[in-house]
């Protein structure tokens, strides 16, 4: 009995010992550092291409004119509709200012509620995504993806409830949709600046209306001029938006012509994949060697 006694007390020795080893075996195992994937995997490179940074080009602005058209479509119908600017905000920090000092125009020239709300929410859409900016990255491909994305999102819901609602000028409902509308609006203004490209708004006419009268090349022809051609090209994109959205208005539906608008932004959102992208500095590919 004794000496069975000693062997099992052996046998239980041996045994933590090997579980002993067999736990510092797997804390070795998990301290070694993980094999990135090589560069050349397709993982990598979807992941290296989203983290680009886009670069302004012939291409980026086709993406902006595309989504000035469809800010012309918007502001054809909220202004009927509602009696405010999705996009256009000159117009309706004017009306709030009339309506502070002659409130019996509320109601009759324009709804004070929906100015205000469409006023607050296209200046809240502009700095959450300009802050935001300052941190991910302006031009970050992935960035302009997931904002043009989101955009799209609150843009389609907006057509949603439009369609359910029909055309009801106020009340929360309607509140709502020009909510939907004009944070997108502020959120997509950013981008112009983001892919500097002012002269490419989105949105406001006046000051491209200004600095292309002044421009001291407007009638040069054989000489280069980017900046007259992008001011052209924006203020003929707003113009055609906003004539199309009238004609769906008169003849379909606002909520149509709010839909139309939401496909534009859903393409605008695939083709920022296919941006080109700025050059890398050694430094920075270095720090990413680094990195890995």
């Amino acid at each position: 009995m004794e000496f069975s006694a000693a062997e099992a007390e052996e046998g239980s020795r041996s045994g933590g010992r090997r579980e002993e080893q067999q736990e510092t075996d797997r804390s070795s195992l998990s301290a070694l550092p993980r094999t990135p994937p090589p560069r050349h995997s397709l993982l990598w490179r979807g992941k290296d291409h989203l983290l680009q940074h886009v670069r302004p080009s012939t291409l980026a602005e086709v993406e902006l004119l595309l989504l000035t058209f469809c800010t012309g479509l918007q502001d054809a119908i909220s202004f009927p509709d509602y009696h405010c600017f999705a996009s256009n905000q000159t117009g309706n920090t004017i009306f709030l200012a009339v309506a502070i000092i002659v409130p019996k125009l509320n109601g009759d020239t324009f709804f004070t509620a929906n100015i205000a709300v469409a006023l607050g929410l296209f200046l809240a859409g502009g700095y959450l995504t300009g802050q935001l900016s300052h941190v991910v990255g302006p031009r970050l491909r992935i960035w302009l993806i997931l904002c043009n994305f989101v955009q799209t999102l609150l843009v389609f819901a907006a057509a949603a409830i439009k369609r359910h609602t029909g055309i009801q000028a106020t009340g929360p409902l309607s509140l709502l949709v020009i909510s939907l509308l004009a944070f997108a609006s502020g959120s997509q203004v950013v981008q112009s600046r983001s892919l500097r490209m002012t002269e490419i708004s989105t949105a406001m006419a006046t000051a491209a209306w200004v600095d292309l009268v002044i421009d001291p090349h407007l009638m040069a022809v054989r000489q280069k001029n980017r900046p007259r051609n992008r001011r052209l090209a924006f203020m003929v994109s707003l113009f055609a938006g906003t004539l199309l959205g009238a004609a769906i208005y008169r003849m379909v539906g606002s909520d149509v012509a709010i839909f139309v608008s939401g496909g534009g932004k859903a393409v605008v959102t695939g083709m920022y994949f296919l941006n080109g992208a700025e050059e890398r500095s050694n430094k920075e590919e270095d720090d990413d060697k680094v990195a890995v």
